[in-house]
C-alpha cells in the first residue's frame, strides 16, 4: 500500500526533509494590504518576503488556510491516484481552521475519488485520516517525523493512525518571542487577550519574555525569563534535560524566525546539539514558517519534542 503524509505549512519541517520524504504541504496564504504570499515552506522566500513586504506591519496581515473546496481539489488533483492512503497531520484545531476544513473536505474527497483512480487503472479504495497534532510549529514535527519513519518501515495506515493518536498528546512545542508589543498587537487583532498591554509594556521595560507552550490543544505561557538570549539558553537547557530523561521519538525540532546561523550562535545551542549527538537524537532545524512569523513575530525561537508527561518549570 502506498501511504502519503500531508502536513500544513505551519509545521516547522525543513524543505529538504519535506522533499526527501515526498511529504505534501497544504499551503497557507498570508495577505497584507494588496500583497499576497503563499507559504510553501521555502525559507529563502519567507525571509525575503517578511523583510521586504511585511516587517513591523506583519501584525496587520492575515493567514488564510485552504478552503474546504481547495483541499478537495488538491487531493483529487495530486493525491488520490498517487497514494492508496493519506495521513494528514494538522496544526492544532484550537488555533486554526486547517483541521476543520480538511476534515470537512475528506467527506467529499472520499465520495469523488473513484473515477480518478479508475482512470489511473486503480480499483482499490482510497483511505484518508485527518489527525489534529494538538500542537503547533515545532510541536508538530515529532509526530510528522514518526509518521515518515513508519511509512518507510512499511506500517499500515491503521497502525500509523493508532500511533499518531497515542503520540500527539505527548508532543510539546515551546516558543520564545522577541517582541512582546508585536505579540500583543497580533493577539488583539485575533481577539486573543492573553497578552495585555500592561504585561507587554512591563515585559519590554524589564526585558522579560514569556515561554509559551503549545500542548494538548492549549497555547499559554508557562514561565518567564529575563532577556531573549538568557531565555534561549534556558529553553535549550530544558530541551537537553528532556533528551536525557528520554524522548518518545528520537528527534528534537528547532526553528528560528531569521537566519539559522543566528540561532546557532545563541547561548545553550551547543549544549543541546551535543546532547542530541550523545543520545542518538536527530536535530532538525528550520526557518520558522511565514505563518508563525506573522502570528507571533520574527526573531523568535521554537523548540519541539515528544516526551512522557512532565511538569514544566522555567
Amino acid at each position: 500500500m502506498r501511504i502519503g503524509l500531508v502536513v500544513d505549512s505551519g509545521c516547522d519541517l525543513p524543505i529538504e526533509f519535506i522533499r526527501a520524504h515526498g511529504i505534501t504541504v497544504l499551503p497557507i496564504t498570508v495577505r497584507s494590504d494588496f500583497i499576497s504570499f503563499e507559504d510553501n515552506r521555502d525559507p529563502e522566500a519567507t525571509l525575503r518576503f517578511f523583510r521586504e513586504q511585511l516587517g513591523d506591519r506583519a501584525h496587520s496581515a492575515e493567514s488564510e488556510p485552504l478552503s474546504v473546496q481547495q483541499v478537495h481539489d488538491l487531493f483529487l488533483r495530486e493525491l488520490v491516484a498517487r497514494f492508496d492512503a493519506v495521513v494528514v497531520l494538522t496544526i492544532t484545531a484550537s488555533r486554526s481552521k486547517i483541521h476543520e476544513n480538511t476534515l470537512q473536505a475528506s467527506f467529499t474527497i472520499l465520495k469523488d475519488y473513484r473515477e480518478i483512480r479508475r482512470a489511473a487503472g486503480l480499483d482499490t479504495p482510497f483511505l484518508m485520516r485527518v489527525i489534529d497534532s494538538q500542537s503547533l510549529f515545532t510541536g508538530q514535527v515529532p509526530s510528522a517525523w514518526e509518521a515518515v519513519r513508519m511509512i518507510e518501515a512499511g506500517a499500515s495506515a491503521a497502525q500509523i493512525r493508532e500511533r499518531m493518536e497515542a503520540l500527539v498528546p505527548h508532543c510539546y512545542g515551546y516558543f520564545l518571542p522577541r517582541d512582546l508589543y508585536y505579540l500583543r498587537a497580533r493577539a488583539q487583532k485575533r481577539g486573543d487577550h492573553s497578552v495585555g498591554w500592561i504585561s507587554a509594556a512591563l515585559g519590554s521595560a524589564l526585558d522579560i519574555k514569556p515561554v509559551i507552550r503549545g500542548w494538548r490543544k492549549q497555547t499559554s505561557p508557562v514561565g518567564k525569563v529575563r532577556g531573549f538570549e538568557h531565555g534561549a539558553e534556558v529553553l535549550f537547557d530544558h530541551a537537553a534535560e528532556r533528551i536525557r530523561a528520554g524522548l518518545l521519538v528520537p528527534v528534537m525540532a528547532l526553528s528560528y524566525g531569521g537566519e539559522l546561523e543566528t540561532m546557532r550562535a545563541l547561548p545553550g545551542y551547543t549544549t543541546l546539539r551535543d546532547a542530541c549527538s550523545q543520545h542518538g537524537v536527530q536535530l532538525i532545524e528550520s526557518v520558522t514558517s511565514m505563518t508563525a512569523m506573522v502570528n507571533v513575530g520574527a526573531g523568535g525561537l521554537a523548540v519541539g519534542f515528544a516526551s512522557p508527561e512532565y511538569e514544566a518549570k522555567f
